[in-house]
Parts: C-alpha cells; structure tokens; sequence
C-alpha cells in the first residue's frame, strides 16, 4: 500500500508471466480463475445486488406507504372518535348539573347507559369519579360551572384501546397502543411487549414489521402513542419473489460456470475469455446492445447464451423499474391534480409537501407561504431534519423570490432545489416556496419538471382554498357592518332553538334599533348614517361575549342571539350595550364635530318555543321601549316598570 504523499510504484511483467505474492509463476488455471473473479464474479455479484436492492427498496417502499396510509387513518379515526367523545362528555356534564345525588353513582349509571368505556369528573381539581376501564383512548372533555360545586370538568371515552387496535388491525397490519411505557392494547394481543421504533423496521415474533408511530395523542394522563405495523413479507408480490428467485437463480447459475471454466479451461481459450471480459464491462456500464457472439456447442458457447439471456433478463428488469418509475411520476401528477378539489388549507399544503418529498426521493425538505397582503414567507410544514442547512436553504429560497423562478443550491454532497408556487404573474410575488434537499444525487431535469408541475397545481388548490373562504364568508357576512347577515341570523337561531328543545337551556335575543336613525341620514348624509351603523355594530360586536352571535337584522336594526343565558343575564348584557352606545362620540364626516346617538333593546328569553315567537317578543319589547321615550331596555313579556335607560 503507497502511502500517503509517497507515489505509487508499478512493476511491469511480461504477457503470460503474472507472479503470484510469493514470486512464482501463476499457473493458467489460476490465472484464468483470477481473470473470471474479476470479469465476472464480482460483477454479477455487483448486478445482483442492485437488483436485489431494487427488489427490496420496492418492497420496502410499498410497506412504508402502506403503513402511512393505516397510519392517517388511525389519526383520523382517533379525531372522530375524540370528538363524539367530546359529544358524550357534554351530555354526561349536562346530565350531571341537573341531577342530585352522588355524582360517581350518577357517572356509573350515565356511563353503562351510554355505553361509555371510561368516565372521570373533577370538580375543581379533585377527582370525584372514575368509573370504566383505564385502557380506554381518544378522550373528549367538557366543563362546566355548577351551583354549589363550582367548575365540573367531565372527561368520557368511546372506546378502549383494544377495540381501537382491532378496527385499524388487518391481514398484514397490526397496531400497538401505549401510554407512557405501558400497553394498553394491541391487534393482534401478543404484540403488546417490546421496544417500538418511530419509523423503521422492527423483529417481533419471528415477523419482520415496518413501523409508523403517531405521538402525542391525547389521554387520560400521559399522551397516547398508536405504533402501525406493515408485515413485510405482506407487500411482496408474487412477481417480486420471482423475480428474486430468478435473479438468484441466474447468479448463481453464472459463477459457477464461471468457476468450471476457470479449472478446465487452457491457453488457447484466452481469445473467448477476453470476448467475455469486453462483454461483462459492457453489461456493468450498461450497455445491453451488443451480445456475445458464440460458435460451436462447447461449454463456452453455452455459457455465452446464458450470459445473453441473463443480460436480457437484467435489462426487462431495469425496462420494468423506469416504466414503474414512469407510473409513480403519473401518480403524483394525478395527485396534484386532485389538489383542486381540497378545501382543506393545511392539509392540502401537508400534502404537497410529502409528495414532493417523496416524488423525488428527498430526504427532508420544508414549505412556506406568504399570507395576502403579508411581505414575508412563514414556514407552515417541514419534513425530516433541516438542522445544519438553513443558510444554504436561505440562500436558495433567496434566489427563487428574486427571480420567480426554480433556485439550487448545495453544500457539499447536499444538494437543494426550491421551487416557486407556481409561475407568478407580471408584477406580482412568489406566493410560497416548497424546497427539498437530497444527498449525493444532483436533481435532474426529470425531477424539476415533476416538482414544477406539483407547485403548480398546489399554487391554483390554493387560490380555490381562498376563494371558497371568500365566497363563503360573503355570502353569511353584512358587507357594511361585517355582522352576520338576516339569512344567517335566521340559521343561527334556527340552530339554537334546536338545541334548546332538546337540552332545554335558556337562550336569549337582543333586538336593538338605533334612535332617529332617519334624521341622521336626513341631516347628514347617508354616507354619515353609514359610519353610525358600523359604530354602531362595532360596539354590539365587541360587547357581547365570544359565544354570542351578532347579526345585522335590517335597516338600522341589529341583534345579538345569547345561547345559555336566560332573562336576567340577556338584559344585563344589554344594558351594558346601551350604555356604550350612549357614551360614544362619533366623528361628522364633514369634520365639524361630533354625534351622539342613542339605542332602543328589546329583550326576550326562552327555555322552549319557537324562533318566531322568541323574535316576536323581542320585537314586540323593542317597539315598547320606542313608545317609552326610547334610549333604554325592556323585557319582553312585562309591563312598562321593567325598563332602563333615560329618554
């Protein structure tokens, strides 16, 4: 070995002379057996191992997508099942605020007619009750003040663990759920011991899994872990065993004849020997164009078709793995397309990202968007580690906002690619960016145009995203004062009403009309008449409390729907919206002075009944306060004495 800063020397031997270490000539035998090591063995050895990495990368591939398919199905099937629990635990809490006795019997019994697997109520933070098994999962809570105990939180599950592993469990798929270091259920039972990796490949009972874990879900106590496992020998095909077997099978077929010849082969045989050295660096460089020529039916010729048949065998293999390849491109790109049809903006860009990711094999990357009217890029999703890259990254994201258009950068063996949003217009900016990085492998042409082609379509499933939002927020929205429209006003109460029929909790209504509305509009315009409705709604809207739902009703009349608060409650809640109306000055639009204006409420409760009826009392209310000098708040359903405010 030369060594380091010394040059190596070389020695000449003559043709027909190579020596071995020790200095005697090496025979022909040992010389030829030499020569199919290295021309043929090694080679094949090299062919095979890629054909099997391929193979296995494939199986590998296809068991890492079918894990992360069960696995976002068990996230979303652990949502649903968190939110009805978060149904039931308001029931319970309802259930329990209006019932007497002792509240851990009461839970017992809510909890077996309800079917519920575990419930646990706090009053305070003292825990009162705990009823059901302690491996149920995706809890769901509810809390609420209660006379004479204070703040009651309920907490209800559905399910237990082992219900939920056997609902995402399948032929091939098995599912742990832990908390902490303990198991609370497995699908199938005995998987329930041992160490589980986040992501990866793990050995349990003789059966080799590919893991996917979900952390940090939401518990009893500690967070929730749900580990999906893929069996691997699960996702091979038939035709991928074959084609191990086969390619085995050909390996194996080729050394030993290779081997064979090495012993029985003589000198003269060195002109075919050198035909099948040129042919082997052809098929190690690629090349499956030319093959070799054979004469006669000796071993060698044999040994010749097998060679061909084994480089026609490789290449339909590789010919098989780019139309594979091909597909997977199409994929994606269908993927894309169906971006449009998503109207779920986090999602969405979640999605973009991991299949950029994905599509170009990259092993991390990030995306960001800037928001309307906001000048600078926010990160809303990154994949894998970017520790150590964020100058670089900087850099290139640097160039693609500058430009518009595709950036690289690379430090290293690291290489990075970002790619705009789309194609910006004249003389706007880059709506977002998404950057992958990848090592070793520079990104090719192929892999642009994919990722081109993704932001695009993830670019124009964002503008659908946004314009939906748009169009949604106009259509139940009052363009002038921003408050609720009458369409949606009627919605919601229609909605509330349900709910009090079924509950029956109290719910109150506000109708509240601004005083001589008409003569503004008369004195000072309607432009002015127009800035007085919107002070007007600003106060009703920053009043009232965050479960209440403001609404223009018409005209200048507005009004303000109370779930759960019953006359008492609904009337305070108006005088104090009386009394900031009063108090405000309101700049003229003419710039000389100011105005002051005065409101007119009615107010009306119910615990049953119909809106219309809610709606009329409170109009009904409304109108006596007009004919009592205005500028103050009646109840609807009592006399005149009932009022407040001056006239």
């Amino acid at each position: 070995m030369a060594l380091a800063g010394q040059p190596l020397r070389i020695r000449s031997v003559p043709a027909g002379t190579l020596s071995s270490p020790a200095g005697f000539p090496m025979s022909f035998r040992t010389r030829l057996t030499s020569f199919f090591v290295l021309i043929v063995v090694i080679p094949m050895l090299a062919v095979g191992f890629l054909v099997f990495r391929l193979i296995s990368d494939s199986q590998q591939g296809k068991a890492d997508a079918r894990v992360s398919g069960v696995a976002t199905e068990a996230a979303s099937v652990y949502r649903s099942e968190s939110a009805a629990a978060t149904a039931d635990a308001r029931s319970v809490v309802r259930a329990l605020a209006q019932s007497s006795g002792q509240i851990a019997v009461r839970a017992s019994s809510l909890a077996a007619q309800s079917g519920l697997a575990r419930v646990t109520v706090q009053v305070g933070r003292r825990t009162v009750a705990d009823v059901g098994v302690h491996t149920a999962v995706a809890p769901g809570a509810a809390l609420a003040q209660v006379p004479g105990l204070g703040r009651m939180t309920v907490t209800a599950s559905e399910l237990t663990a082992g219900e939920y592993a056997r609902e995402l469990a399948g032929p091939g798929v098995a599912v742990v759920v832990r908390e902490g270091a303990t198991t609370l259920g497995s699908a199938p039972g005995r998987l329930g011991s041992g160490a589980l990796p986040s992501r990866g490949t793990v050995r349990l009972h003789r059966v080799s899994y590919r893991a996917f874990t979900l952390g940090r879900l939401a518990g009893f106590g500690k967070p929730v872990t749900v580990t999906v496992l893929s069996t691997l020998p699960g996702t091979t095909s038939g035709s991928e065993t074959g084609s191990r077997v086969l390619a085995a099978g050909f390996i194996v077929a080729v050394l030993l004849l290779a081997m064979a010849f090495a012993v029985m082969a003589s000198r003269g045989l060195q002109g075919q020997v050198s035909r099948f050295l040129q042919a082997a660096k052809r098929l190690a460089g690629g090349d499956f164009s030319s093959p070799i020529k054979t004469e006669g039916r000796d071993e060698f010729a044999a040994l010749g078709e097998e060679f061909n048949n084994m480089s026609s065998q490789l290449e339909r293999r590789l010919e098989e793995l780019s139309e594979e390849r091909v597909r997977l491109r199409a994929a994606v790109q269908r993927i894309g397309q169906t971006f449009a049809s998503n109207l779920d903006r986090p999602a969405l860009l979640e999605l973009a990202l991991k299949t950029a990711v994905d599509a170009v094999q990259a092993a991390c990357g990030r995306l960001s968007t800037r928001e309307p009217e906001s000048a600078k890029l926010t990160e809303v999703g990154r994949e894998g580690s970017l520790d150590g890259l964020e100058e670089a990254i900087l850099k290139a994201e640097g160039e693609a906002m500058a430009s518009g258009e595709t950036a690289h950068a690379s430090t290293g063996e690291i290489h990075i690619l970002t790619v705009p949003l789309g194609p910006p217009e004249p003389g706007t900016r880059v709506h977002g960016l998404i950057t992958v990085v990848r090592q070793e492998r520079a990104f090719s042409e192929d892999d642009l145009a994919v990722l081109r082609s993704l932001a695009g379509q993830a670019a124009l499933a964002m503008e659908n995203v946004d314009l939906h939002v748009q169009v949604s927020r106009q259509a139940v929205t009052d363009e002038l004062t921003g408050l609720s429209n009458h369409r949606r006003f009627q919605e919601l109460l229609a909605l509330e009403m349900e709910q009090v029929r079924r509950y029956h909790y109290p719910v109150g209504l506000i109708m509240l009309d601004i005083d001589n509305f008409k003569s503004v509009n008369d004195t000072y315009g309607h432009q002015q008449g127009d800035v007085v409705l919107r002070r007007v709604a600003r106060v009703l809207a920053d009043t009232s409390r965050e479960v209440d739902y403001p609404a223009r009703y018409g005209g200048e009349e507005l009004a303000l729907i109370l779930p759960h608060t019953d006359m008492p409650g609904s009337y305070a809640i108006a005088e104090r919206i009386r009394s900031a109306i009063e108090s405000m000055r309101i700049s003229r639009v003419d710039q000389d002075g100011v105005l002051r204006v005065t409101a007119s409420l009615g107010v009306a409760a119910s615990t049953d009944g119909s809106k219309e009826d809610l709606i009329a009392e409170a109009d009904s209310a409304l109108y006596d306060a007009k004919r009592q000098g205005k500028n103050r708040t009646v109840k609807g359903g009592v006399q005149a004495a009932n009022v407040s405010g001056g006239g």
